[in-house]
């Protein structure tokens, strides 16, 4: 995560063309919590909330808390606070999702992580979010993995040779975080291991529709947009893998065929092409994300 970090990435750009969490997966989330009679909603914590994205979706509590590494994220998670907000409902504080001494004991209804918990440890946030969790409060956390695009099965292989293969930008990803994501966050262990007794109602909820078939009980896809073939170069830039990759090779982006993400690009409209698909760089392509979600409440 420490590309998100640095002063030359654009974090205004990540915030813009990234997918957006849809409300059913929040309700999904919210009726978890509710499980329990003695649910509140009081706090909610984001762990590793970015530019604020899913922070600003919290507002059903009292108080939110965004919490980042990256000062830069921090930075824009503050420029983009809905005005409507409540006065001091929502605040961004700079840490890491594995020290949260400025939270209480016991202190925290609910706490989430959007993308981000690939990169804990877990050995780690177990314990602290037993710490701060009260009594039936519940953490929620989720990740997407490889894109997909929605009409065009015969996509996938050129996808993940892109991202995936030893000659692009495979070796370019920092790990393990990305395999864990990839993996949809089936390396996160149970808490059971890590602190035992002090949580229960261990979930692991798959959204992933028919593109990771070795998960257990998939359910349909739940994150998707309509992008422009434009867009979906912009959300290219977004990788971090892709940043890493013009470090180590700055001479890419003087091909005259242009950079290897608008080289991969192109391959992905050839391929539409071939389908009959649209393929003007204005026109909309429907793109979707696997994504698993991680359930537990404090005992």
């Amino acid at each position: 995560m420490a590309t998100f970090g640095k002063a030359t990435y654009n974090a205004t750009k990540y915030a813009s063309i990234r997918p957006t969490y849809p409300r059913q997966l929040f309700d999904f989330i919210y009726s978890y919590h509710s499980r329990s009679p003695n649910a509140r909603w009081g706090t909610a914590v984001d762990l590793g909330c970015g530019t604020g994205q899913a922070t600003t979706e919290l507002t059903a509590f009292q108080r939110v808390v965004g919490v980042d590494p990256s000062a830069k994220m921090v930075e824009q998670a503050n420029q983009n606070i809905p005005k409507d907000t409540l006065p001091g409902q929502l605040e961004y504080i700079q840490s890491s999702a594995e020290d949260l001494s400025f939270m209480k004991n016991g202190d925290v209804d609910l706490i989430v992580s959007a993308q981000a918990a690939h990169w804990f440890d877990w050995n780690k946030l177990w314990k602290e979010a037993g710490r701060v969790l009260r009594q039936d409060g519940s953490i929620a956390v989720w990740g997407y993995a490889e894109f997909r695009l929605s009409r065009y099965s015969a996509a996938t292989p050129l996808i993940n040779n892109y991202s995936q293969g030893s000659d692009s930008l495979g070796p370019y990803w920092e790990q393990p975080g990305r395999s864990i994501v990839d993996n949809l966050l089936l390396d996160i262990p149970e808490p059971s291991v890590i602190v035992p007794g002090q949580f229960k109602d261990f979930e692991r909820i798959f959204f992933s529709g028919d593109h990771h078939p070795h998960v257990p009980s998939p359910r349909p896809v739940i994150l998707r947009k309509s992008m422009t073939w434009s867009d979906l170069l912009s959300y290219f830039r977004t990788f971090s893998s892709l940043y890493t990759f013009h470090e180590k090779h700055p001479e890419d982006l003087q091909n005259p065929d242009g950079d290897i993400a608008l080289r991969f690009l192109k391959s992905l409209k050839n391929l539409v092409a071939k389908e009959g698909g649209p393929v003007e760089d204005s026109d909309k392509i429907d793109v979707e994300w696997p994504l698993a979600l991680v359930l537990a409440k404090k005992v």
